[in-house]
């Protein structure tokens, strides 16, 4: 159906602009991907009807301010400075906020997402404060004392990882957080192994799981898992389960 091309089409669309924490094409590509989503999701109920001549409608005031659309928003949002902070370009993440703060008035679509990312978070509560926190330390930059870098560097993989599988932008924000991931194993493979618990048994185990050259889920899952002995993570049966069957190939 024309409605079913549209919608990959639009979500490719916006697609680079997440995985690259590109501003200016998310903010391109924004509302017509708010516009693609509401009308899909009107079809599907009943509530509206194929245009003639194929065009997708605009929204209009009243959609821009609705739950769904403020929904999609969010995740659109989320997880375009998820991205952001993987680089750590605070930036990105400034320049989409203005653009459409100026596109929308500061009640913009999805405006609430950007707090996670802005704001200061006392005590993380949700899974949305456990990335915010780790993302505004790699947006700006905040150093982590070796001794405690591998660990926290675990930590906000498993949050990532956790957040970016409930997103439509689950890809998008995968590839950057295991190019990242790597990243930092390789540097605490270098530089960090004095600070591993049991080293003579989990730096072989850190070289083998480097060794995939896949960036991919598996490979996150894969770090998580036979990396938590390293920092003395424990892992209960569920968790253990969990990162397992992920990283299965």
């Amino acid at each position: 159906m024309l409605d079913t091309t549209e919608l990959v089409k639009r979500k490719k669309a916006i697609n680079m602009g997440v995985v690259f924490a590109d501003a200016n094409v998310f903010l391109a590509h924004f509302e017509p991907w708010l516009e693609i989503t509401a009308f899909i999701s009107a079809l599907r109920a009943g509530e509206a009807t194929p245009p003639a001549d194929g065009v997708t409608p605009a929204l209009t005031p009243q959609q821009l301010k609705s739950g769904g659309v403020g929904a999609v928003a969010t995740d659109a949002i989320f997880a375009f400075c998820m991205a952001a902070a993987l680089k750590s370009d605070r930036a990105a993440v400034t320049t989409a906020r203005n653009g459409l703060a100026a596109k929308y008035g500061e009640d913009f679509p999805g405006a609430p997402a950007f707090w996670s990312f802005t704001s200061p978070i006392a005590e993380a509560v949700s899974l949305e404060d456990h990335v915010g926190q780790a993302a505004q330390k790699l947006l700006d930059a905040v150093p982590t004392p070796p001794p405690l870098r591998a660990k926290e560097n675990w930590a906000t993989a498993l949050r990532f990882l956790e957040k970016a599988r409930g997103s439509n932008f689950a890809q998008e924000i995968i590839h950057p957080l295991a190019l990242w991931t790597r990243a930092r194993w390789k540097e605490t493979l270098e530089k960090g192994v004095a600070f591993l618990a049991h080293i003579e048994d989990n730096v072989p185990v850190l070289r083998e799981v480097l060794a995939e050259p896949r960036n991919d889920e598996p490979f996150v899952a894969a770090v998580l898992l036979k990396m938590a002995p390293a920092i003395e993570q424990d892992l209960s049966d569920e968790a253990s389960g969990f990162l397992r069957s992920l990283a299965r190939r």
